[in-house]
């Protein structure tokens, strides 16, 4: 194993990690089941957008699955058009594994960050980030492929800011501080999922500054 691929999962690990606490903080800081804390994250009133954000991508998930040539027309190669940026978010191109564990991150993922950031900023920060980094994978960091994992590090990186911006505790804000340094990391590592974090941590850091995360989020509540 080589250091880059040690830096890369020390960097995923220091996403994963804090991102999963920032998800089991729904719970109360209780220790629950995992049934029982997606029945936590999915409570009424129902995240709908977020519900819609999850609906999109397991529909496309069906599709690619009965259809895979679909994904030639979508993902992100050498020369393809600008709006690849976009589609390629609807696809998993790696096989089950990225479509598994994109799919089960995005059920969790969505609905708190709906809660936290609102039902506008979130499916905004997803779409920007994720396109961001698309968009630099076209540029030559990654010239073929598809996901919307880097999206979704996009949502992570603005609750985290909006963490360690809040009324927090010093201790509550160790752990996702680790999120926004994982990205400055892969960004040199020229990985476009640091793209995605640091651009949803641009956005949160925005919401957190202007208040409009929390105006939102406590109208979305």
């Amino acid at each position: 194993m080589t250091l880059h691929t040690v830096i890369l999962y020390c960097c995923a690990a220091a996403v994963v990690v804090p991102g999963t606490q920032l998800v089991q903080a729904e719970a109360g800081g209780r220790r629950v089941s995992p049934a029982a804390l997606l029945r936590i994250l999915w409570r009424r009133p129902v995240p709908w957008f977020a519900a819609a954000l999850v609906g999109v991508m397991a529909a496309m998930a069906v599709v690619q699955t009965a259809a895979p040539s679909v994904m030639d027309h979508l993902q992100r190669e050498p020369g393809a058009p600008w709006w690849r940026a976009v589609t390629a978010l609807l696809v998993q191109t790696s096989g089950w594994p990225q479509l598994t564990f994109n799919l089960a991150a995005i059920v969790v993922i969505a609905p708190v960050a709906q809660r936290r950031l609102g039902p506008v900023w979130m499916p905004l920060v997803f779409l920007v980030s994720g396109v961001t980094a698309q968009a630099v994978s076209l540029a030559g960091w990654s010239p073929t492929g598809g996901g919307d994992s880097v999206a979704l590090c996009g949502l992570l990186g603005a609750l985290a800011m909006t963490q360690l911006l809040g009324p927090t505790p010093l201790t509550a804000r160790l752990l996702p501080a680790l999120i926004p340094a994982a990205g400055l990391i892969l960004c040199a590592l020229s990985n476009n999922h640091g793209a995605g974090v640091l651009s949803g941590c641009v956005a949160g850091a925005l919401l957190g500054v202007t208040g409009l995360g929390n105006a939102a989020a406590s109208e979305a509540g």
